[in-house]
Formats: C-alpha cells, sequence, structure tokens
C-alpha cells in the first residue's frame, strides 16, 4: 500500500463554515490573536481566553465533515494515509480519518495549565462546548486550559509530523496559506521521490517548491478530482 499523508490547514475548515483567524483582517469575534492566543493573554486574562475558546468549540461542535474531509477518510480503503492537520477541530476524525496529528491541538481536549505542562501528553475530554475556571481543574489544582498551541508556544507533534512527511510516497497539502512557522516548513521535508500535490485557491510556486503539482480549486473541488484519479490507480476490485 502507498503512504499518502495529507496536510491540512485552516481552508480545510472553512469549507465546514469554520472561521480563522486570518477572516476580517486577522480577527475572530473582534479579538486580537494577541489577546486570546498567546501564554501572555492566559496569564492576563484567563477569562476572556476561556470564553473566546468556548465560543469557538460551540461553533465547532455545530460544524459538520465536509467533502473533502470525506474523501479523505475514503483513502483509508485502498492506501496508508493519515493526516496531519495545522486545525484545531476534530473534523477529520468526525468524518472517519483514523490516524490524525494535530500539530496545533484539538479543541475538543483539554490540558493542565500548570507552567510545566506545555509538553505534557495528558489530556482531558471536554463534555460540552464549555471549560469553567472555577469547576475544571486537573488532579494537581491547576484551571483546565484548551489543548490549543498557542502563538509563541513550541510545537509538540513536529518531530512526529516530520517523520511521516519523510516517509511519504504520495504527500497533499490542501487548505494551508502556508505562513505559520515552523509547521510550514513541513512541506520542504518530502523525498525526492516523493509525489507531491497542493490544492488551495491560490496555489502557486511562490509557496511551494517546483516538485509539487499544483491544483487551483477549493479543498473540496480539489480533493475530488484528486481522489477520483488516486482511486482509479490504487483502488483492488
Amino acid at each position: 500500500m502507498p503512504k499518502i499523508v495529507i496536510f491540512s490547514g485552516a481552508g480545510m475548515s472553512a469549507e465546514s463554515g469554520i472561521h480563522t483567524f486570518r477572516d476580517g483582517n486577522g480577527l475572530w469575534e473582534n479579538y486580537k490573536i494577541e489577546e486570546v492566543a498567546t501564554p501572555d493573554a492566559w496569564q492576563k486574562n484567563p477569562e476572556l481566553v476561556q470564553r473566546f475558546y468556548n465560543a469557538r468549540r460551540k461553533d465547532i461542535l455545530a460544524a459538520q465533515p465536509n467533502v473533502a474531509h470525506q474523501l479523505i477518510a475514503k483513502i483509508q480503503n485502498f492506501a496508508d494515509c493519515s493526516v496531519i492537520t495545522q486545525n484545531i477541530d476534530d473534523l477529520h476524525e468526525r468524518a472517519g480519518s483514523a490516524e490524525v496529528l494535530h500539530l496545533h491541538g484539538n479543541i475538543r481536549l483539554a490540558k493542565s495549565s500548570a507552567p510545566d505542562a506545555q509538553y505534557s501528553e495528558t489530556f482531558y475530554p471536554i463534555h460540552g462546548a464549555e471549560l469553567n475556571l472555577e469547576r475544571d481543574h486537573c488532579p494537581q489544582g491547576y484551571a483546565l486550559r484548551p489543548h490549543v498551541v498557542w502563538f509563541g508556544e513550541a510545537v509538540p507533534a513536529y518531530e512526529t509530523a516530520l517523520q511521516r512527511v519523510q516517509a511519504a510516497d504520495i504527500f497533499i497539502v490542501i487548505g494551508s496559506s502556508l505562513v505559520v512557522y515552523p509547521v510550514a516548513g513541513l512541506i520542504h521535508e518530502i523525498s525526492k521521490h516523493c509525489e507531491a500535490y497542493y490544492i488551495d485557491p491560490q496555489a502557486d510556486y511562490l509557496r511551494v517548491p517546483a516538485q509539487y503539482h499544483l491544483i487551483a480549486q477549493t479543498a473540496t473541488q480539489g480533493m475530488q478530482h484528486l481522489f477520483d484519479a488516486l482511486q482509479q490507480r490504487f483502488l483492488i476490485t
């Protein structure tokens, strides 16, 4: 079976109605990134940060996987397919993808806000949309915060992602603006034998190396086009 690795970004979730920080001049719900998505923001105003992510979680729970999510899950029928995502929603999992690596965390989970908990792999499922500062704590007594990698924090899953990218036979970048580092640098880590694709309405070679095949379409359009070609090539009937 070929190893197919999907690298998905915000454009993927946008087609399910999930807004991103880059909508509306870099604001979301009238908040600036530095007010709600940094360690300093949590220290200064944890109530605001918690309220912001509770609202995002509510929207994500109401959203549904789109056609692109569903097609990626179906690739598992004829290939060894894993997903690396920059998105903090769980739409890939809900569509049926079994192996999903969240580079920037998963908003459906919480983790301790203890000073040394950044690299902790202990996560707590969030039932419903809300975390409560007064009620929800880790066993050590610290308030639970969203399992989200904030700006200024390290990306603990990066090394695992790097290994998967380097081992890919086929690498598909879909819906990513490729401006958030260090994870955007993963596109340069494919092997010289890897078959690579970049699906994005603004796809061009200013963003990816010449090794990539460009598909200048939306996530759902581009994934349908590529899925049909891959299925025809690999599916054994």
